[in-house]
């Protein structure tokens, strides 16, 4: 099954809900504009978790990679005050690793690769990166990104995994990057880091939802 067929169904669910989606009427806009505003917003919103799941699903069709979710990946303690120290330097947290065990808190990541030939393991936070986040948001997510990345060799060891190098990055697809490199990535560096052809079939689907949201607009 291509991948555009394996997410049609999700595209076509957050469709239907975007047609569902009640609106406030801007005194100004009317409710013409109004409803495509709220609608516009809303589907930027959804569009994130699509391409998420689309890179995920993507990435599952090669063979030489076992690729999966964490929701609760754990952050404990020790990892938020060894990465306190590194924030002025980030990329000292390459080839810094703890281990992995209880955490104070969890994040969600969106995507893991074992690469089973290299033996490496991966984590990616996915954004669209249709735009900069203020200087706040830009610490965190730097933040959460270094502390997966000294834990996630370990990680990977706790399943099974034979890891021997672990790398952490965040996706900002369309390409204005929050954070630097070597911790960013955009959709014009996918194929060659994973030297498998990604953003291709991503944009079919890409294509796909904006076509069904052209659509639902000019319904209106």
């Amino acid at each position: 099954m291509c991948l555009l067929a394996k997410l049609r169904p999700i595209v076509d669910v957050t469709i239907e809900g975007l047609a569902r989606k009640r609106f406030v009427v801007d005194p100004i806009a009317g409710e013409h504009y109004s409803r495509l505003v709220s609608v516009v917003s809303s589907a930027y919103k959804r569009h994130g978790y699509i391409l998420e799941r689309a890179l995920l699903e993507r990435l599952r069709e090669n063979a030489e990679f076992a690729v999966w979710t964490e929701p609760e990946f754990k952050v404990s303690q020790g990892a938020d005050q060894l990465v306190g120290t590194l924030m002025g330097d980030p990329q000292s947290a390459i080839g810094s690793n703890i281990n992995y065990g209880t955490g104070e808190r969890t994040l969600q990541t969106d995507i893991i690769v074992y690469d089973k030939a290299k033996k490496t393991i991966a984590s990616y936070e996915v954004k669209r990166g249709s735009g900069l986040h203020d200087s706040g948001k830009r610490r965190s997510i730097l933040r959460d990104t270094l502390c997966t990345q000294i834990l996630l060799q370990s990680y990977g060891q706790s399943l099974g995994y034979v890891a021997t190098s672990a790398r952490s990055y965040v996706v900002f697809y369309y390409g204005m990057c929050s954070i630097h490199k070597p911790f960013s990535l955009t959709k014009d560096e996918l194929n060659e880091h994973f030297e498998f052809p990604v953003t291709a079939q991503v944009e079919l689907v890409n294509g796909y939802f904006g076509r069904r949201l052209f659509a639902l607009l000019a319904a209106g």
